[in-house]
Parts: C-alpha cells; sequence; structure tokens
C-alpha cells in the first residue's frame, strides 16, 4: 500500500478515535470536568485506534512484538501525539468561547495536531516491517 492511502486510512481510522475520545469526554467532563475527563477518552480513543490500525491501516506491516508489547508500545508512543494533541486541546478550551460546540471543537483541533507526531510513530516504531 502506498504511503498516501496508508496515510488517508490512519485519517479515517483516526476519525473513528476521534469519536471516541469525544464521546467520553461528553459523557464524563460533568465529573471530571474539561481537563481531567480527557485522560480516560485519551485512553479509549487510543485503544480503539490501536485495534483499527493493526486491521486495516498497517495489516501489510507487523510489529515483530507479541500482541500486549504491541499494545504497550503503541500506547506508550502514541502519549507524544498526545502530549501535542492535550496542549492544543488545552490551549482551545481556554482561548474558545464559552459554548456548547467548545469542548467538541478543542478535541478536533488537538486531534489533528496530534495526527501527525502519531502517524510517524506507529509507521515507523510499532508497525515498521513489511509482511512477507
Amino acid at each position: 500500500m502506498n504511503i498516501r492511502k496508508e496515510f488517508l486510512i490512519f485519517g479515517v481510522v483516526g476519525t473513528v478515535g476521534f469519536l471516541v475520545d469525544a464521546g467520553v469526554l461528553y459523557l464524563l467532563k460533568g465529573s471530571l470536568g474539561l481537563y481531567w475527563a480527557r485522560v480516560p477518552s485519551f485512553f479509549c480513543a487510543a485503544t480503539a485506534t490501536w485495534l483499527l490500525n493493526r486491521q486495516f491501516t498497517f495489516r501489510n506491516r507487523v510489529s515483530g512484538v507479541s500482541i500486549f508489547q504491541e499494545y504497550a508500545k503503541y500506547f506508550g508512543l502514541m502519549l507524544g501525539g498526545g502530549a501535542v494533541n492535550y496542549l492544543v486541546y488545552a490551549i482551545a478550551v481556554s482561548l474558545l468561547p464559552t459554548a456548547s460546540y467548545r469542548p467538541l471543537a478543542s478535541v478536533a483541533l488537538g486531534s489533528i495536531a496530534g495526527m501527525f507526531v502519531n502517524y510517524f510513530f506507529a509507521r515507523y516504531f510499532v508497525f515498521r516491517r513489511r509482511l512477507g
């Protein structure tokens, strides 16, 4: 699969991750607040994208380690993109006007910012070897 198609699929998977992230955030923001609710929402989104990326985006690539090691490596590396994501999210939450769309817009901006970092880490550090 060429890199453009792979990145496009990564973006589609990222959209699903965004929906998981935003959905969990909206479920928990009332009890945890807009900043702390991002912790479990990120965890859920990273888990969902790992499952989907290994099945679709990187189906022609392997990590060469056990599934548990792969998940731990993926999640650990996604923390790099997650840090970029959260930084942009926190800035957006503090700068955007208080409105019902603010959390959603902030998650979207953070997700876009972190997507490029996460693609690089996933492709070159987790799913780095081609099959066959």
